[in-house]
């Protein structure tokens, strides 16, 4: 692998990817990013790495559904490795406005597919990252595993069910070298805060109300983000063609639990003025349609397999986050911007309180 393309490469986990890839990890090559930088695409989220990894890294502003800009980024980078990150990807937002989220993920996922069709006898790998979402809902037992029938719930988890099959297609069909990873709800630096963690985080600091969905007892998979790219590298390099590898965190935790968590990690960190516990700002708000459950995830393949664990626990990892968000005060400013904040109160202020 000499020149990968990493779609997406400006967003929360893309970007982590990358800076894992060009710090961390064994790779020497060139990494090439095409992001469109929407809502969540910051290119703070790598910033000085123009000047730190010099000819390593190159930017592209363009869409992935724009055929004649993904030619052009394979043609001009000789492009050998995909691995695929953008998506748009909040449950919440495929519910209000499903149009973004099937072209973006759909079309956008088959126009790479097409144009790495195109190169396949330079192609070494073409990664697809999806999500635990497609599996659909649990009960209170049982794990996903990779031979779990799909089952989405939302427009985001259906766009990206079909953008799965897509890729398992043309491996079928076509003979793409292709790897599929399929994971668990992702926390770390970064993270753009329509999401339930950050969200929690700066609302809290900002003592305003911490919206947790009907009763909070919604479980979900927790794994750092690090530990999610560790587990991506690993199948690139590893993993079997055709294969898809689930990876989780194995920290199931029901959001209430993790929203006193974060209140009372704060508290500790940045006891609140007013000596009242920000556990307090915790409001229930009616819960959106179509929730699944819970979510968890059997990643024995991966650690048999490939010999992956994750390294972070819980504790240390969202004490991490928070110390993260507390340190990059200008980051939080700029991304809490007109959008954002248009978002949050469409959403959320919208519901009524239970």
């Amino acid at each position: 692998m000499k020149n990968i393309l990493v779609t997406g490469g400006s967003g929360f986990i893309g970007a982590n990817f990358i800076r894992y890839l060009l710090s961390e990890s064994n790779y020497g090559g060139r990494i090439v990013n095409m992001d469109l930088l929407t809502y969540a695409g910051n290119p703070e989220n790598l910033s000085g790495l123009d000047t730190a990894a010099q000819d390593r890294y190159v930017f592209l502003h363009a869409d992935i559904c724009d055929a004649a800009a993904v030619k052009n980024a394979f043609d001009t980078y000789e492009i050998d490795t995909v691995c695929h990150f953008a998506a748009e990807s909040h449950v919440d937002r495929s519910i209000v406005a499903p149009d973004a989220f099937v072209n973006t993920n759909i079309l956008g996922t088959f126009t790479l597919l097409e144009e790495a069709r195109r190169h396949i006898n330079r192609l070494q790998r073409f990664h697809h990252v999806s999500t635990d979402e497609v599996y659909g809902s649990l009960g209170k037992d049982g794990f996903f595993s990779e031979t779990t029938p799909y089952d989405p719930s939302s427009p985001y988890s259906a766009s990206k069910a079909a953008s799965d099959h897509l890729v398992r297609a043309y491996h079928r069909t076509y003979k793409i070298p292709v790897t599929i990873s399929n994971c668990s709800n992702n926390y770390g630096p970064y993270q753009f805060p329509e999401k339930l963690i950050p969200l929690m985080i700066l609302n809290a600091l900002a003592d305003k109300p911490l919206p947790v969905y009907g009763k909070g007892i919604n479980v979900r998979d927790w794994l750092f983000v690090r530990d999610h790219c560790r587990a991506v590298w690993a199948i690139m390099q590893d993993g079997r063609s055709g294969e898809t590898y689930n990876i989780g965190g194995e920290c199931e935790i029901p959001n209430i639990t993790l929203v006193q968590t974060l209140s009372n990690i704060l508290d500790e960190m940045v006891p609140p003025m007013h000596g009242r516990p920000r556990s307090d700002l915790i409001t229930f708000v009616n819960d959106r349609p179509g929730h699944d459950f819970r979510y968890a995830i059997d990643c024995t393949k991966l650690k048999t397999d490939l010999h992956w664990q994750p390294e972070a626990s819980f504790e240390t990892g969202i004490r991490q986050t928070v110390q993260w968000y507390l340190d990059n005060p200008d980051w939080v400013a700029h991304v809490q911007s007109g959008e954002y904040r248009q978002w949050v109160t469409k959403n959320y202020g919208e519901r009524e309180k239970l």
